[in-house]
């Protein structure tokens, strides 16, 4: 590695995050002894090192490439896909028999919209549960355009320079979706509907957002599953001011509207770029950075410097990524 990258402090958030996701993983390697929960562990005695120290070389890697605003689009979505392709594949190896690829625990369906509907229908609150909020205390809205292990195959499906047509009535049916997925699941516990039949219900819900993604997100570029249809997406939009994370445009702004055509939630129309910052689905992705030649579009973290707030949105996301890499299973 050239010395200039070093006398430039581009190894500080790689270095930063490669020590955090090693801290952490190690934590789990020695606490969690009975039922390994890296997955190297579980074959072989003593490997879930090698694997902690892989992730956080893996994790160090994303956050040097990532540093660069132009580099975020293409990296987020090849980091995000390639978590929810591992997350999805250890669901199926374990189904087919390998029992290790799984959680210990029950089985629940890989649907977002079960974050919510679950815990409702058991009156019992999950780990997914908690890990969904714990996310949105420490990064905002970074669970729709990092963690979620649906959303990523949302975003493959709207690739390509966004329409900038804003979506109608967008706050009208992110709302009326969420209170319906509510009602549904307080009737079916009140009624006591068997549990295969409030699966069946839940997998066709899942598959009408397989089916928006392929036939809508696809034709117009949007995230329009997560955007408009996910439940969950709409909780994050009500719930991420509880973190001080922001976007916003400074006065450098030439109105070019190039960044309204990298936003794939629905977030950066012609209004919100006037208005200066994102309407309420922004999800901190950073996309839109690669596109403002005047650097305009900032990150806000309280009172810190737009630099030092970006890296420490990168820093903490990068390592919940790599952590979620390495833990994440049903």
């Amino acid at each position: 590695m050239k010395l200039s990258a070093i006398s430039s402090g581009k190894l500080r958030l790689p270095v930063a995050v490669f020590l955090f996701v090693f801290f952490l993983l190690a934590m789990v390697q020695v606490k969690v002894t009975k039922n390994p929960l890296l997955l190297l562990e579980r074959f072989f005695d003593g490997w879930g090192w090698l694997e902690l120290v892989a992730v956080s070389l893996y994790g160090s890697f994303v956050a040097y490439k990532m540093q660069d605003p132009v580099n975020v689009p293409k990296w987020r979505k090849l980091t995000w896909t390639i978590f929810s392709v591992v997350f999805f594949s250890q669901l199926i190896i374990g189904l087919l028999g390998a029992s290790k690829f799984l959680m210990t625990g029950k089985l629940h369906l890989p649907i977002p919209m079960m974050i919510l509907a679950g815990p409702l229908y058991r009156e019992q609150i999950s780990v997914m549960t908690i890990l969904f909020l714990s996310t949105i205390f420490l990064t905002g809205p970074a669970w729709c355009s990092q963690f979620c292990y649906f959303g990523a195959f949302d975003n493959l499906a709207a690739s390509g320079k966004t329409k900038r047509k804003p979506l109608k009535f967008k706050a009208a049916i992110k709302s009326t979706i969420l209170l319906l997925i509510i009602g549904a699941v307080i009737l079916l516990r009140l009624f006591n509907v068997p549990i295969f039949t409030a699966t069946l219900l839940a997998a066709s819900f899942g598959i009408i957002g397989i089916l928006i993604m392929i036939l809508i997100s696809r034709r117009s570029k949007k995230m329009i599953h997560c955007a408009l249809y996910c439940p969950i997406g709409t909780m994050v939009n009500v719930m991420k001011p509880v973190n001080p994370f922001r976007l916003y445009i400074d006065d450098n702004c030439n109105l070019c509207m190039k960044c309204t055509s990298f936003c794939k939630y629905d977030a950066l129309n012609i209004t919100d770029v006037k208005n200066k910052k994102p309407n309420y689905s922004c999800t901190l992705c950073g996309d839109c950075l690669s596109a403002c030649r005047d650097n305009s579009i900032k990150y806000r973290f309280l009172r810190l410097k737009p630099q030092h707030a970006r890296f420490l949105y990168l820093f903490l996301t990068i390592s919940i990524h790599a952590v979620f890499l390495a833990l994440a299973r049903i």
